[in-house]
């Protein structure tokens, strides 16, 4: 009998210039490029994880441009979600507050309870510029929200793996 192999679509979804479309490519080619591009409307990548030892799942990763006149194509995007992450950026105080309204979107667009991670993209640069986010803020507000906040860079890709993987995880819990 051959084990089944879940697919799953994965939306990565926040603010403008957060960082998103770097930790995809740094999660799938394990690249990051200082070269900025934002995206238009949307972007598709996928990698196939091992979840559990033995156990794989293939993700469907949707970058979703995150400039405010897009806004009226995001809920298209959003149909058939497996799980989100949710990304803000640790040096900018504003995308937080912003993140906040992705995610009460795509939860209003799909359902309260489907898996999320919250994502505090470019934690490399906490050491020069200091810390702008009161972090028991963002973790108080995870909970909340009944999930997990993670910190990354997608330049040292610090984190990257873990917080896709604990997304894949929820969702395989989700289908279980």
């Amino acid at each position: 009998m051959s084990e089944q192999i879940y697919t799953f679509k994965t939306i990565v979804i926040g603010p403008a210039a957060v960082g998103k479309s770097s930790l995809i490519r740094r999660f799938v080619e394990n690249m990051f490029s200082l070269h900025y591009k934002f995206t238009i409307g949307v972007d598709f990548m996928s990698k196939t994880v091992d979840y559990e030892t033995g156990k794989s799942a293939k993700l469907t990763l949707w970058d979703i441009g995150g400039q405010e006149r897009f806004k009226v194509l995001r809920r298209s995007f959003y149909e058939g979600t497996n799980g989100a992450i949710v990304v803000f950026d640790l040096s900018r105080a504003q995308t937080f507050t912003k993140m906040k309204e992705w995610l009460s979107d795509v939860r209003q667009a799909i359902e309260k309870d489907f898996p999320v991670v919250i994502i505090g993209n470019k934690s490399d640069l906490i050491p020069e510029i200091g810390v702008v986010i009161d972090r028991n803020e963002v973790q108080q507000y995870a909970e909340k929200e009944k999930t997990i906040y993670i910190e990354t860079s997608a330049k040292t890709g610090d984190n990257v793996e873990k917080a896709f993987l604990e997304l894949t995880q929820r969702m395989v819990q989700k289908c279980s």
